[in-house]
């Protein structure tokens, strides 16, 4: 049975594929846009996944969703113990912490980020602009910076300690950190430590991750 994954553009699909790329494994993509105007997914991957959401793959007559659990289930059903640190270790500690840091701890305050952000320039009536920009800024300064400057500097401090996030070698918790560093990045910039644009830097370079690019198509880098 060959692998397939139900990709939609500009998401987290694109690192099922990176990971598919790392363990040279052979599958298919079926492909889904976003709407241009809501940027939702289609109606269609609601055949695949009751929530409609992406990504979702499929092996034989399994269905995985959530990007946590099919890096996991990938891994441990196809990965010959290939991207994955020796258990009881330390690395596989600090592996399996950010296997879920990333979507449980980081990405919540950059969806924030992105929210409040298009909340100041969302089409409105002129009289409520000053109060939705006003409310929009205080909840800003007083709650999502604060914190998200405290994740920035936590994940540049164990970065400028370890080569990848699992110690020295490059792990699926490198993969599943990708998509929230590339926000970060993308909405951020000027609060992230040097080591992790580094660390952007280093996993766009991976030969895997070009070839799941090329063969995803056009990723807009934090969309």
């Amino acid at each position: 049975m060959v692998i397939t994954v139900h990709h939609l553009n500009n998401s987290r699909s694109q690192r099922v594929l990176w990971l598919l790329e790392e363990l040279e494994l052979p599958y298919e993509i079926v492909k889904y846009e976003r709407d241009p105007k809501t940027l939702l997914a289609p109606p269609s991957l609601q055949a695949i996944h009751p929530l409609g959401k992406s990504p979702v793959i499929t092996d034989g007559d399994k269905t995985i969703a959530e990007s946590a659990w099919i890096l996991e289930y990938l891994v441990e059903t196809h990965g010959a113990g290939r991207l994955v640190p020796k258990p009881g270790t330390q690395a596989y500690r600090d592996y399996r912490y950010f296997m879920h840091y990333a979507e449980g701890s980081l990405m919540p305050f950059l969806l924030l980020t992105l929210i409040f952000t298009k909340v100041k320039t969302a089409p409105m009536p002129f009289f409520a602009k000053p109060i939705a920009k006003k409310i929009a800024n205080g909840v800003s300064q007083r709650f999502i910076d604060p914190n998200l400057t405290r994740h920035l500097t936590f994940l540049g401090d164990h970065l400028a300690k370890n080569a990848w996030f699992a110690g020295d070698d490059f792990t699926a918790a490198d993969i599943q950190m990708s998509f929230a560093l590339e926000g970060a990045v993308a909405r951020a910039k000027d609060q992230c430590p040097a080591k992790i644009v580094e660390m952007v830097d280093k996993m766009h370079a991976r030969p895997a991750y070009q070839r799941a690019l090329a063969k995803g198509g056009p990723y807009e880098v934090g969309a």
